[in-house]
């Protein structure tokens, strides 16, 4: 069954059609088929049909990998507009990054030998303020940059850079941060020494694996405004010497997709209406009034400011006066002025901005709070309930995409620079390798929604065995053993000094009275 199609009927469905020999928009097979199957019989499901009242949207057939090659650098470019321009969206990134990140993700090594972990850690803290090469963060400042990344380009790459010994690092090993323009969404092609095939900038072999990332030396974006002798060409790195952080949404997917993407338009929509008002109220305030003569022949009008009102010109053009707060118009004879009066935005502004905004904090992945600053209406119950679904989706990035991606395999190439030059001492680094890198990494802890009813409930885990004081110590972003050996220290220090705060469990009760008072008393009177 054959069926013409209407070219822009098929483009505001999202298809992009196929060309038959005679120019005629054509759908793809399998789109094709679903449209003739919906249209000869009643699908079993309703979203399946091709009706009227669904038509032909929602029919592409692209692959995770297809759909994104064409438009992800419009995408990418969008995103980084909304950031750069809207003060909602950039507010709203910097809330998701700063509950991404925090103030760290750091590393914990879990050894038995505690003299070796202590000394893998303290070079960590030192060296980890060298590793950016730029050297304008720490370690965990391009923990951050990697997450911003993500809502307006959906991916961030870095690359691994040996140094030498001569140049007086603790470990020698810098990372590279790139932008994801260094890899060429479109540059689709197949290595002549080995046969591989190279989609959207990146290298697989025969099985599939990622061997190579093909990227421009120079960022793209940068060759229209200074000269350099690589814009434009290409370096191919070694697939090990390159990290890619990203998040795929489809099985299969090779690149990332901004964030943002699906609140592109709506932002854009809301930016659009909010300008309006704002134009209109302006316009409304600019004039304050108009003077109409009645004694002389001008052809058109002049404009003045009030106290500073200028002598009649005669031109044979009408002035156009440039509208400012307080304008007077001087009107020839038989003039006069008549205002459009465009429809006011209504009661209901409010509350349509308000649920769009909802809207777009949802395809963020934040609340709308966040995003807006506005906490009218807020009930306890209400806020802890979005709190917690948030900080769920946090923990689900962090894991699956920061520590996975980005911490986990920079910590381990560090670790290996750190043993090969001698900076670390570790015999048996090479045959225990895995026991070596067995880190368990800490994000910032979450502050309390309640602090008190919190910490009861995490008090209550811990003496019912539910969880232990590692666990505990652990959310807060710290690590147990760094908590025992200062309160080691700090009970050290009061003992000496004659001391008794009423913190101290040993000495104290909670309500504050002391234990070893009431126990030696107890001695006294059994004796």
């Amino acid at each position: 069954m054959d069926h013409a199609f209407d070219y822009n009927e098929l483009a505001a469905a999202g298809i992009s059609p196929i060309l038959d020999v005679a120019g005629r928009p054509q759908l793809s097979a399998s789109a094709q088929s679903a449209f003739e199957a919906g249209n000869a019989t009643s699908p079993d499901y309703e979203a399946a049909s091709t009706s009227h009242r669904l038509g032909l949207w929602g029919l592409s057939g692209s692959g995770p990998n297809a759909a994104l090659s064409g438009p992800v650098n419009t995408l990418r470019a969008r995103c980084r507009t909304l950031v750069r321009n809207n003060a909602v969206i950039a507010g709203g990134v910097d809330s998701l990054v700063a509950n991404l990140v925090g103030t760290d993700i750091s590393p914990r090594w879990e050894l038995k030998n505690n003299a070796l972990k202590e000394r893998i850690q303290e070079l960590w803290t030192d060296s980890q303020e060298e590793l950016d090469a730029a050297g304008i963060y720490d370690f965990y400042g391009m923990t951050e940059q990697v997450a911003r990344a993500l809502p307006d380009a959906g991916e961030c790459l870095a690359r691994f850079r040996p140094r030498r010994m001569a140049d007086n690092l603790l470990v020698p090993l810098q990372v590279q941060l790139l932008e994801a323009d260094h890899l060429d969404a479109s540059f689709d092609s197949v290595n002549p020494d080995n046969g591989n095939e190279i989609r959207m900038g990146i290298e697989w072999n025969k099985i599939g694996q990622r061997t190579a990332y093909h990227l421009f030396r120079e960022h793209p974006g940068e060759r229209y405004a200074y000269s350099s002798a690589y814009a434009g060409e290409r370096v191919r790195v070694p697939a090990s010497e390159v990290l890619h952080v990203f998040r795929p949404m489809r099985i299969g997917q090779a690149r990332g997709c901004p964030w943002l993407s699906s609140v592109i338009t709506k932002a854009y929509e809301i930016d659009q209406i909010q300008d309006a008002v704002l134009v209109r109220q302006k316009v409304a305030n600019l004039f304050a009034m108009f003077v109409k003569n009645t004694g002389n022949t001008q052809t058109g009008a002049t404009a003045a400011w009030p106290g500073n009102m200028p002598k009649s010109t005669t031109t044979s053009k009408p002035v156009v006066p440039v509208l400012s707060p307080g304008l007077s118009v001087r009107l020839k004879d038989g003039e006069d002025v008549q205002f459009s009066t465009p429809p006011d935005v209504g009661d209901n502004y409010q509350d349509l901005i308000k649920q769009e905004l909802r809207f777009i904090a949802r395809g963020m992945g934040i609340m709308y709070e966040q995003l807006s600053g506005d906490l009218e209406g807020v009930t306890f119950s209400s806020i802890r309930a979005g709190v917690n679904e948030f900080r769920r989706l946090c923990e689900m990035l962090q894991v699956r995409i920061l520590v996975y991606q980005w911490c986990r395999p920079v910590v381990r190439r560090w670790l290996d620079a750190a043993v090969l030059s001698g900076a670390l001492a570790i015999p048996d680094y090479t045959e225990n390798r895995r026991i070596y890198w067995r880190v368990k990494w800490h994000p910032d802890g979450w502050n309390y929604v309640d602090p008190v009813k919190d910490r009861l409930a995490e008090q209550m885990d811990v003496r019912n065995g539910v969880q232990s004081r590692t666990a505990v110590v652990a959310k807060r972003g710290n690590d147990i053993e760094r908590v025992d050996n200062e309160q080691a220290a700090d009970q050290a220090r009061a003992d000496s000094l004659g001391l008794v705060h009423d913190t101290d469990p040993r000495k104290t009760a909670k309500s504050g009275l002391m234990q070893l008072a009431e126990t030696e008393s107890l001695r006294e009177e059994n004796k």
